[in-house]
């Protein structure tokens, strides 16, 4: 699992010249920003998913300042909340303010363009898009959170599995089987 992380994350210079995450300066020089490990990876995809339901300005920043003060994986933070974008936000904020009305007991409108353009029915809306945002959040965070501990665990099982393997499989030298000479 790490190997393949580690071909699919940016690299951490090109992390640290963003001029979106330079404001952070010396805070990016933290070794455990960078570490690719069970807690950290699993953290990062965690404040990753979390932020992804945040306002879509400034996740990238939001998620980066999380993952500082959490000391988990900052580029795989930084890198999940892009599951954000044109395509992806009009369902997940639907379903994200579904969620809400029906938790407050309001009536949930249905996709129809023209109620969703018209900027005095916003107000309305605000409200359970905010409460289902916060519920989508920590429920995509700790699904996240919980898969990747999960993986990894899976993974190291077998990898220590392979290696008994090979010890087992390997042939043994003890001093009977030596050539006496």
């Amino acid at each position: 699992m790490r190997r393949w992380l580690k071909g699919v994350l940016p690299d951490p210079r090109v992390i640290l010249q963003s001029r979106w995450l330079g404001m952070f300066g010396t805070l990016l020089k933290d070794p455990n920003l960078w570490h690719l490990n069970r807690r950290s990876a699993a953290g990062g995809v965690a404040v990753g998913l979390f932020m992804m339901y945040m306002p879509p300005f400034g996740q990238v920043f939001m998620a980066a300042a999380a993952a500082i003060k959490l000391r988990v994986n900052l580029p795989i933070a930084a890198s999940l909340v892009w599951l954000t974008n044109p395509l992806t936000i009009p369902p997940m904020y639907y379903t994200a303010y579904a969620i809400g009305a029906w938790l407050l007991g309001q009536h949930i409108h249905t996709f129809e363009l023209d109620f969703w353009l018209d900027w005095h029915n916003w107000l309305g809306v605000l409200g359970p898009l905010a409460l289902g945002c916060v519920i989508c959040a920590c429920a995509a965070a700790a699904i996240g959170y919980f898969t990747v501990q999960f993986l990894w665990r899976r993974s190291l099982r077998r990898e220590i599995a392979a290696r008994k393997r090979r010890y087992a499989d390997a042939p043994v030298n003890t001093p009977s089987s030596k050539r006496q000479t």
